[in-house]
């Protein structure tokens, strides 16, 4: 007996920032295709995500544009952020705006796909997907449910998702590594005060690269169902992979201490994020990545404002090749490299190439403590702002 196949125009796999937003800015540009398109999430809503959260402006830029407002998800504003070294550096503040919105990802992912699904857009929660097999007149999904056919694939699936791993089993990766803690806003017992004044506060610091660890530590507001927390981490793009390095964790614990807390007391949690390198490869005809399959910002390692991108971007693409009847995507990559999207990626590539090399300790401290109008202006023009130029 043959199996039955589910057929569909659009088949995005992936329901996070990424997938989600393609699905939404194809229901916008090309709202005859709403219907044709289906969304398959492996987890069910709300489904715990790694990841620390922060909505930069240039997110919230594009959720406006699609009508949705960040603020009804549960959040912590942070007033200001702070890049530092060594506990010194510069402020970074938006006037009479928060600076960073910080959301749980859980509940983030949650509300857009209700906003995703109120578009009119399908949504199957708790399928996982088993093989993509792109053919000459479509592209085959087999699952743990049963095989999808569309004409079009949206790997959204993440850094290490089945959709990139099928199709570009040989790309070359560059994943950086993360770790991440959740703990109370002051140490408990208390040891050493909790400086007044932080709980507001986004901190970055740029102080393990001379060591090797070519990131940087964070500590920044966050909340957990209702509760005011504060999120610790520590960020390696493994640009100096080659070189000799301490432990991932030991300048997190080392920051944390100074802090007044044990990261012994806390669990600490991992993940890798895949980087964007100008060398990444984006596509294969009928299927096209966006998110983490393709790349997050290579400095920080910010991911949501670039993921809903993406989105944008992809949908622009998908539609005009239904408009065409020509589905090869040779395009999408210059597309991806022109946009505005495109364009802050390869800055913050090259800035993370050339800042993480130079370790010397007096580099980084004259850096980050006394280039501050450099550092403005340059983040101003070439890192932010990305989002309205979209």
């Amino acid at each position: 007996m043959k199996e039955d196949i589910t057929q569909k125009d659009v088949l995005i796999l992936g329901g996070g920032p990424g997938g989600l937003s393609t699905a939404l800015h194809l229901a916008k540009f090309y709202p005859h295709l709403t219907h044709r398109i289906l969304i398959l999430e492996k987890e069910h809503y709300p489904r715990p995500k790694l990841c620390a959260g922060g909505l930069v402006a240039d997110a919230e830029v594009i959720l406006q544009r699609l009508g949705l407002d960040a603020g009804e998800v549960p959040h912590v504003d942070a007033s200001a952020a702070h890049l530092d070294f060594a506990g010194k550096g510069l402020a970074v503040s938006i006037p009479n705006a928060h600076t960073i919105r910080v959301v749980r990802r859980d509940e983030f992912d949650h509300w857009l796909a209700q906003k995703t699904r109120e578009n009119g857009i399908e949504i199957r929660e708790g399928i996982t997907v088993k093989k993509v097999t792109p053919e000459k007149d479509g592209v085959t999904v087999e699952t743990d449910q049963g095989i999808f056919s569309a004409q079009v694939v949206v790997g959204a699936d993440g850094s290490n998702g089945i959709t990139r791993r099928c199709i570009l089993p040989n790309a070359p990766v560059h994943t950086a590594r993360v770790l991440e803690v959740l703990t109370p806003i002051r140490p408990f017992p208390k040891s050493v005060g909790f400086e007044e004044g932080r709980e507001g506060i986004a901190f970055f610091d740029f102080f393990p690269v001379p060591d090797g660890i070519a990131g940087y530590v964070w500590d920044f507001p966050t909340q957990v169902k209702g509760e005011p927390m504060r999120c610790w981490g520590i960020y390696d793009t493994n640009i100096l992979a080659g070189h000799q390095r301490p432990q991932l964790k030991s300048p997190l614990a080392e920051e944390m201490m100074r802090h007044g807390f044990n990261l012994d007391d806390y669990q600490i949690k991992g993940h890798p994020i895949r980087w964007f390198s100008p060398k990444n490869q984006m596509c294969v005809p009928r299927v096209l990545l966006v998110g983490d399959a393709v790349g997050a910002d290579a400095i920080f390692g910010e991911g949501i404002s670039i993921a809903l991108g993406y989105g944008a971007v992809a949908a622009r693409e998908i539609g005009e090749s239904f408009q065409r009847g020509e589905f090869s995507f040779s395009g999408y990559r210059s597309r991806i490299v022109r946009s505005a999207l495109g364009q802050t990626l390869i800055v913050r590539w090259l800035i993370a190439k050339i800042l993480y090399h130079l370790r010397w300790r007096w580099f980084q401290k004259f850096f980050w403590r006394y280039f501050k109008p450099v550092i403005l202006a340059a983040a101003w023009v070439f890192v932010l702002n990305w989002g309205k130029r979209l």
